[in-house]
């Protein structure tokens, strides 16, 4: 498909022009980075979505909490869209992206789109690509963009770069789950939610949402006009799904100055994170020239001066 042909695509809901679309974004051939900017250049958000990031202790239940989220979401009128990180191997660079198959009922829905993508190594887990899709389900007309991301831990604030609301799903065990926490991430929150209450697990994680409920209070928060509510709730059973949309619809009302801002500050960030990245693709090729080659096999010169070639070489 051509470039107007991917626009007109997104423009008509065509999950075939949004999929190829983001397979445009995520390669790295550099002529369809070049035709993904231009795609990117010419999209036109429709600025009503809402974006949530979602995070939580491997085991928590991501997926399953995701599946039976998005489908109450459905059942309400919304569209929405996945975007599944799925983690890399640092051995094969291959990944798993099992997402998919573990929200089999969601993904048969018309109205949802779910894409898993390979975290290729970045930091935070998040794929590097994922910002650039995120605006593409925004052209295409997504009402809520759930990001997940791989595991958790200081590294995971990067989807808190990316989006309106962080979501971090816990464990009925708050003793365990504090050692394995970090501060920071837990400060990040705008909503905590204490999966997996049902069963033998029911009274657990009651008692758990009141011991979060009082170790949260002794951070500062991070929206002075927004205080994170502690949820229990059970995937399984869809019991709590409710209340947590009825939260977030809550905050995307009475937060609309702070989303605003929030987003812009996000914009002023993507730019110097996509020039970096620019920077980076283009030293990692340069550090493999032949003039580069010349200047550090001669030994006349000091690493510094090595450096200091090197760099005006670059930069000239």
């Amino acid at each position: 498909m051509n470039l107007e042909e991917l626009i007109s695509g997104l423009e008509n809901f065509n999950k075939r022009a949004l999929a190829k679309s983001i397979t445009l974004i995520e390669s790295t051939n550099s002529r369809d980075q070049e035709k993904a900017k231009n795609l990117l250049s010419k999209l036109k958000p429709k600025n009503h979505s809402i974006r949530i990031g979602i995070s939580g202790v491997p085991g928590v239940g991501k997926s399953t909490f995701i599946e039976s989220f998005g489908l109450y979401l459905i059942s309400l009128g919304k569209k929405i869209a996945v975007l599944a990180i799925d983690p890399t191997s640092p051995v094969t660079g291959g990944s798993i992206l099992g997402d998919k198959t573990r929200m089999i009922e969601l993904s048969m829905k018309e109205e949802a789109f779910i894409r898993p993508s390979p975290s290729s190594g970045t930091l935070g887990g998040v794929a590097k690509k994922t910002r650039d899709t995120i605006l593409l389900c925004e052209a295409f007309g997504f009402d809520v963009i759930l990001v997940e991301t791989v595991g958790v831990g200081q590294s995971e604030i990067a989807v808190e770069s990316m989006s309106d609301f962080f979501l971090l799903l816990l464990l009925a065990n708050a003793g365990d789950e504090l050692q394995g926490i970090k501060k920071g991430i837990m400060e990040m929150a705008d909503m905590i939610l204490i999966n997996k209450a049902d069963g033998a697990g029911f009274i657990q994680a009651k008692n758990s949402r009141t011991e979060f409920e009082n170790t949260i209070k002794l951070f500062k928060p991070k929206n002075k006009n927004w205080n994170a509510p502690v949820l229990a709730i059970s995937s399984i059973e869809k019991k709590g799904i409710d209340e947590v949309w009825n939260k977030i619809e809550n905050f995307q009302s009475s937060q609309k100055t702070y989303i605003f801002e929030k987003r812009e500050k996000q914009n002023e960030d993507w730019i110097w994170t996509n020039l970096k990245s620019e920077l980076e693709d283009k030293l990692a090729v340069f550090k493999f020239s032949e003039v580069v080659k010349i200047i550090l096999e001669d030994q006349t010169l000091s690493s510094i001066e090595k450096e200091k070639k090197i760099s005006e070489l670059f930069f000239s």
